[in-house]
């Protein structure tokens, strides 16, 4: 699909990278979701996806310098240096807040994070939903059918599938996995590729996995002992996950889009607002209406972006 790719300033870049590095340290806000709004999403993914080849180019070959820098040519630096910067200085700055918000009030917290999931869900939808409709004009240009580009029934299935698969994950009491690397470095590179997967939010996976409190804990306090292994993760996330992920959306979008709406609605059940530490849920106590409020802050929140990215979406397709 063609994408058309916002005017960005260096300036600008920063904030932009500053404001996805906040929202990736919040359980259902994506800092792909972000990066869409803001216009820089197609430009960071591109460019990572370029970084790789260049780096498979100088291993592999063929003309490993020359093919090297043909690639990176193509790496938009100007977005992604001052966007790395503010997401790290972000990240940095909000990590140590939001810890102790989810030790102190973790029923509260859970209410809006549940709230904020399920307005995400939206975003993959309406990216299926969009990616169909491309498809679609495409076919009738060229004087083709446009029967085939609909969510069919597998599609659905491959969903409900996932949602269950993500239920039962969640529903698993979560390791003990401050200190262990066999189990922080896989959940890093698998939480990094909600980078390519706008709607999915890399702190929403780190919950899931139990991580989300050690992992802020450890940005605030500077933890090296626990940051390398998760610095790894994410390293090996970005060069295996992200490229398999631009594979599966560059080729099975609809398939690929299902399956996460699945992952991220059966993965609500993490973010109950009633549950001990061993996920055993229970009722909702007096504090019913309460968290229903945040409930509906938390989905108001992301619901506001999602309708920005609508219009914004559409504005540079009429001036395509």
């Amino acid at each position: 699909m063609t994408e058309t790719y916002r005017r960005t300033s260096i300036p600008g870049n920063l904030v932009r990278g500053a404001m996805m590095g906040a929202v990736e340290t919040v359980p259902g806000t994506s800092g792909g979701t972000v990066a869409l709004v803001v216009g820089i999403y197609y430009q960071i993914i591109d460019s990572a996806g370029s970084v790789i080849s260049a780096l498979r180019r100088l291993i592999t070959g063929p003309d490993r310098k020359e093919g090297f820098k043909q690639e990176l040519s193509k790496v938009y630096w100007s977005v992604v240096i001052p966007v790395l910067i503010g997401m790290v200085a972000a990240l940095f700055t909000v990590a140590g807040p939001m810890a102790n918000l989810m030790e102190a009030h973790p029923v509260q917290m859970r209410s809006i994070f549940f709230g904020m999931v399920l307005a995400s869900v939206s975003v993959p939808v309406r990216m299926m939903l969009r990616g169909l409709e491309i498809q679609r004009r495409n076919a009738a240009a060229l004087g083709r059918g446009t029967s085939d580009f609909r969510v069919k029934p597998h599609h659905i299935v491959f969903g409900i599938v996932a949602a269950i698969t993500a239920f039962i994950l969640v529903s698993l009491p979560p390791a003990n996995a401050e200190a262990n690397i066999w189990i922080v470095v896989p959940a890093a590179a698998i939480a990094v590729s909600a980078l390519v997967l706008p709607g999915l939010s890399g702190s929403f996976l780190l919950l899931t996995f139990g991580l989300y409190e050690s992992t802020m804990r450890a940005v605030s306090e500077l933890d090296l002992g626990y940051l390398a292994p998760f610095l790894l993760g994410i390293l090996i996330g970005i060069i295996l996950v992200v490229k398999s992920l631009q594979w599966l959306l560059n080729n099975h979008h609809t398939t690929t889009l299902a399956v996460l709406t699945g992952v991220m609605i059966g993965g609500l059940r993490s973010l109950w607002p009633w549950q001990d530490a061993a996920r055993n849920l229970s009722a909702p106590g007096s504090d019913l209406w309460g968290c229903i409020g945040l409930a509906a802050i938390g989905f108001a929140a992301v619901m506001v972006l999602v309708i920005l990215d609508a219009k914004l979406a559409a504005r540079d397709e009429a001036s395509v």
